[in-house]
């Protein structure tokens, strides 16, 4: 309990309690923590202050009469985590299952009221049975409330959503238009519809769990950028994030001090195959050029074949987007392209510089594809790329092919440092394709076709599938050794870090959703 209860007379105290000896013993045999247990996990020690602590329902209809717990199922207030001020709220689903009321949301909008007039980032754990259905369009008037505030506060400041429990119905949208979303596996899910509404309509037999447990947001709908194993993890996965973001969009990211010794990578050298068609993983990329351990990573079992998350270089945070050959060959896709603008449009809301490792060899075809959007979904990336402000640098590994050299960060939209690998391959299409199409009648009328396809895929090779050409026309500042890569950025990002630059006046874009 919190040192202030303490303080209340006992009748009020009681109330507190409120029976609650029971419900939080449930709460332990499902593996879940209380809401104050989670609070006292995430902030610092001693520095919780509630507000409305003594907050009731005002509804006393349907037996809601009958009980009345101060509090009404959440607990709101402020303190700091590793020192810096964040504002919190945490339902407690042992009070009326944790539902929404009119005053449950109340304390909720005065606490990202707060957020936003004080520039501090915003935590909800949720934990909730949804709106309370005895207060009927009064609950779900509150919802409306809080999802109004997350879009005021989107790009304000970072808001980030901790799904411990269930959420379900309109509950979902608020923690979908927050930053971030971290799930506990095996004790939350959220959905729109439950299972049994789902059983009704199509038919289909499923479980909590399935339709819309931690595995499947974080694999498949990618709804949830962390699928925690459990609560504490969940609880220091969010203090990790926050060590790499500011608290407001005019602050900005921590910057950890930090000793240059030898920055080269020898390591590098010998990461990408001699065989072009041979995956390589574009994390030990990643590793070998941040500063060790600091890689972040961000949706990871989503769209795997775009690599997302934050890191540090030489002290300095910054957001990396990669392609990641391991997976798809690197290629873009729906999943991927949606995933990584998500990350590009958070990094530049609040001013984390972003860094590309580029290795793609152009969007991923088909009639699914194509079928499902693939050409506005494509085009997010390319707009959320095109919009930000922040310091961005591009390292080409190895393919830029067609389209996708463009959007993933090239100089024509936008960047402000382009390096690449000797490795590099730019072009439009990979050197067989090519040449196929440019000397498909020299090939046809040879005596030994293959043979003059082999020597005219390497003639396309010799001239555009490397790094020069572009090199010359300035589309690529420096062709630089791999094992040096480390210590360009390094300079790089510091000879960015006061950029300013500004986009046309206007109420806002409009990107292709």
């Amino acid at each position: 309990m919190n040192h202030k209860i303490k303080q209340l007379d006992d009748k009020t105290s009681a109330a507190l309690q409120g029976g609650g000896a029971k419900r939080i013993e449930a709460q332990h045999k499902k593996g879940k923590l209380t809401a104050r247990e989670r609070l006292h996990f995430l902030l610092d020690e001693g520095s919780f202050e509630e507000i409305g602590m003594l907050v009731t329902h005002r509804s006393r209809d349907f037996g809601l009469d009958k009980e009345v717990y101060p509090g009404d199922g959440v607990v709101t207030g402020y303190g700091t985590i590793h020192g810096r001020l964040v504002y919190v709220y945490s339902q407690d689903f042992t009070v009326f299952g944790g539902s929404l009321s009119e005053t449950h949301a109340q304390k909720i909008c005065r606490i990202m009221d707060l957020a936003m007039q004080n520039g501090a980032p915003v935590i909800g754990l949720n934990d909730s049975g949804g709106a309370r259905i005895q207060e009927g369009v009064v609950s779900l008037g509150g919802y409306a409330d809080i999802f109004y505030r997350n879009t005021l506060a989107s790009g304000v400041v970072p808001q980030i959503s901790a799904i411990m429990g269930p959420c379900a119905g309109g509950a979902v949208y608020s923690p979908a238009i927050t930053d971030f979303i971290m799930m506990v596996e095996n004790t939350s899910y959220m959905f729109v519809t439950g299972p049994n509404v789902v059983k009704t309509v199509t038919h289909e037999e499923v479980t909590s769990e399935e339709l819309g447990g931690a595995s499947t947001h974080s694999t498949k709908s990618g709804v949830t950028h962390f699928s925690c194993a459990n609560e504490i993890e969940c609880i220091n996965n969010i203090k990790t994030l926050l060590s790499y973001i500011p608290s407001n969009c005019e602050d900005e990211p921590p910057f950890i001090p930090y000793d240059a010794t030898d920055e080269t990578r020898t390591a590098l050298q010998s990461i990408i195959p001699d065989n072009p068609n041979q995956p390589y993983d574009i994390r030990e990329v990643i590793n070998h050029v941040i500063d060790e351990g600091s890689f972040f990573e961000v949706h990871k079992n989503f769209a795997e074949n775009i690599v997302v998350g934050f890191a540090r270089i030489g002290g300095r945070s910054i957001g990396v987007v990669a392609n990641q050959p391991a997976f798809l060959a690197g290629v873009l896709d729906i999943h991927a392209s949606t995933k990584a603008a998500r990350f590009v449009r958070f990094c530049d809301s609040f001013n984390v510089p972003l860094l590309v490792f580029e290795d793609v060899p152009g969007f991923l075809p088909g009639t699914d594809q194509e079928w499902n959007g693939i050409i506005t979904n494509g085009a997010k990336l390319l707009y959320a790329f095109c919009e930000a402000t922040v310091p961005r640098i591009t390292v080409i590994t190895r393919k830029a092919y067609g389209g996708a050299y463009d959007v993933m960060n090239s100089k024509h939209i936008g960047a402000d440092m382009n390096y690449a690998w000797p490795t590099a391959e730019i072009a439009v299409m990979g050197a067989k394709g090519a040449a196929e199409i440019i000397f498909r009648k020299e090939i046809s009328e040879a005596a030994q076709p293959e043979v003059k396809l082999k020597e005219k895929e390497k003639e396309y090779t010799d001239m555009f599938a490397n790094p020069y050409k572009a090199a010359e026309r300035g589309y690529v500042d420096e062709v630089i050794r791999p094992e040096e890569t480390r210590q360009k950025l390094i300079k790089a990002f510091k000879m960015l870090e006061n950029k300013v630059a500004n986009l046309p006046k206007k109420k806002h874009g409009n990107i292709p959703l």
